[in-house]
């Protein structure tokens, strides 16, 4: 798994959804296959602003679709590994959601039917973690 997939992963993790770090940790330790103690952990701890470089939680806080058009601008990878959204519009892939419903029908993913809806909105998750990671 890259290692950008891996820190929005746990960013999503830790910061949208609000789940402590080490489940992620271990998930990971224990299904992907170039799991390593140091690397695994100790970015674990970085994404979530808890390890030895404590940053702002704010500075970690990675927003997917964002991050999608930034290093994934033609899909490539995404359309690698979900295969599902294969068909979708670039200019959609970050974000399916926001596809209009002929476009879905167009290409055949139906939001809420062949891709799920968003867990969260991504502004209100932010907001949430700020206030959770304010002392």
């Amino acid at each position: 798994m890259h290692n950008r997939a891996r820190l929005v992963v746990g960013s999503f993790l830790t910061k949208d959804l609000g789940i402590d770090w080490r489940w992620g940790e271990r998930h990971f330790m224990r299904y992907l296959i170039d799991g390593d103690e140091a690397n695994n952990n100790g970015n674990w701890q970085w994404i979530t602003s808890v390890g030895v470089d404590p940053q702002p939680a704010y500075r970690r806080i990675y927003n997917p679709a964002l991050h999608s058009e930034r290093y994934d601008p033609n899909g490539t990878y995404v359309r690698r590994y979900v295969p599902e959204l294969e068909n979708v519009p670039d200019k959609y892939l970050p974000q399916p959601s926001n596809m209009p419903a002929d476009v879905q029908d167009e290409c055949g993913v139906v939001i809420g039917r062949d891709y799920p809806e968003p867990m969260v909105d991504h502004k209100k998750a932010r907001e949430e973690a700020l206030e959770r990671y304010r002392v």
